[in-house]
Order: C-alpha cells, then sequence, then structure tokens
C-alpha cells in the first residue's frame, strides 16, 4: 500500500507522567498509606531493571496477555515499596493500586502543547500516525483518554506485540499494520530506542525534546519543528 505514515513515540513525545513510575507509586502511597514519609527518590534504585524493555534484544510474546505482563511488574513495584519500608503485604495491595494510578489518563498525565495541532495538521495533509511505543497493555485505552487517539490510525504497545524497541521486529510490526507505506518517519525522543532503532530499518527518524549531540541538527526540537522536516522531504521514501 502507497502512503505517507510517522510513527510516533508516546512517553516523552506525546503525552508525559508527572513522575512516572516513581510518581505514581507514591501517589499511590498519598492516597493510601498518609504519613507514610517514602521520597520518589528512593524508589530509583529499585526500577532501573526488570521491566521489559530493559532486555529489548528478546523477544516477550509470553507476556502478550495484560495480567501476565503486570504480574512481574506488580513484583517489582511491592519490592520496590517493601525495599523503602512498608511492609510485604500493604507492599503486594499497593503495586496494584500503582498500576490502576499509572494507567488512568485522569492522573498525572498530559499531552504537550504542540501534539494535536502538528498531529491534525498533518493528517489534513495526507500523512497517517501509528503510536510505536515500549509502554503497558492499556496503552490504547491511555492515548484515547488523552484525546490523542482518534488521530492515530493504529496504536501499537510492546506490551501487546512483545517487542520493544529497538528492536528490529517492533517497527516492522508497525509497518505492516499499515499496510507497508512508501514513505515513513519516526518521531521519537529516544536516541537509541527511537532514532537508532529506526535507522537501523532504513527509517528516517526525527529526535524531539531530547538534546543529542550526535545529532545537532534534529534535537531537543518539538513538533514543530518535527513536521517542518517531515514536509520538506515529504516523498523521501523508505530505504529497501
Amino acid at each position: 500500500m502507497s502512503g505517507r505514515l510517522v510513527l510516533w513515540d508516546f512517553d516523552g513525545t506525546l503525552a508525559h507522567r508527572t513522575g512516572m513510575w516513581r510518581g505514581a507509586m507514591i501517589e499511590t502511597l498519598d492516597e493510601h498509606l498518609p504519613g507514610h514519609g517514602v521520597r520518589a527518590e528512593q524508589l530509583r534504585p529499585f526500577l532501573h531493571n526488570g521491566f521489559p524493555w530493559h532486555r529489548h534484544e528478546q523477544a516477550h510474546l509470553e507476556l502478550a496477555d495484560p495480567e501476565v505482563w503486570w504480574a512481574p511488574i506488580y513484583t517489582l513495584m511491592a519490592d520496590a515499596y517493601e525495599g523503602v519500608g512498608i511492609n510485604s503485604g500493604d507492599a503486594c495491595e499497593l503495586a496494584r493500586h500503582a498500576r490502576t494510578r499509572f494507567v488512568d489518563p485522569a492522573h498525572g498525565w498530559a499531552l504537550f502543547d504542540d501534539v494535536i495541532e502538528v498531529l491534525t495538521s498533518l493528517r489534513e495533509e495526507g500523512w497517517r500516525h501509528a503510536i510505536l511505543s515500549n509502554h503497558v497493555p492499556e496503552l490504547p485505552a491511555l492515548a484515547a483518554g488523552l484525546g490523542v487517539a482518534n488521530l492515530m490510525d493504529t496504536i501499537h504497545t510492546s506490551a501487546s506485540t512483545g517487542f520493544e524497541k529497538p528492536h528490529p521486529r517492533a517497527f516492522e510490526l508497525g509497518l505492516e499494520a499499515a499496510g507497508q507505506p512508501d514513505t515513513v518517519w519516526m518521531v521519537g525522543d529516544n536516541p537509541v530506542a527511537d532514532v537508532q532503532g529506526a535507522q537501523g530499518l532504513g527509517i528516517p527518524a526525527i529526535l524531539v525534546r531530547t538534546a543529542d549531540p550526535a545529532t545537532p541538527d534534529r534535537a531537543g526540537v518539538d513538533l514543530h519543528v518535527a513536521a517542518a522536516i517531515i514536509r520538506a522531504a515529504p516523498g523521501t521514501p523508505r530505504a529497501p
């Protein structure tokens, strides 16, 4: 299928959440264990490893069921709570509450100010959009709650596909779902997962909201600048 497609990362590109995982965990403590005295920074060492995207070179097809995907994450969060002094019984229950908090678009999440305008204008010019993100199973509902899902042709979360960027198969699945368009761009905030991953398959990529000395002409820009780059070469085909 011919056509033009932009693949968009989600976290840090289209949307942001206060404190991300640590933020959701502290908010959960505030709600269910007031006066806990835990600081978000104390949780950091316990969350450096254990998410599927920390092993992006491996396929995780066995985690395609949402409850199976969340099971080790519950353990990870419960261990983090215990590590900062929460008793084990409360820690397990708090981990489940933290899931609910993290996937709720009404708590902590927001789109960046330039998202709706840029996506809408590109769509009016004939570009299709897809989200390609290392994320939770609930990403489609989260994107819908934030008001961006209606601008997307497809939404791909690694929790459902079993492949995390920069794994090549993550990108291939996005392209297959879009009908193998002949012109594709990747836009994201991670120089490895988004930019290097896409470029490894011949997909031109734009780094946004992140400074990277390796790509000074396309680093730290907002979505308006990304759209301008895309428009300047709208016929650039994907490398075979």
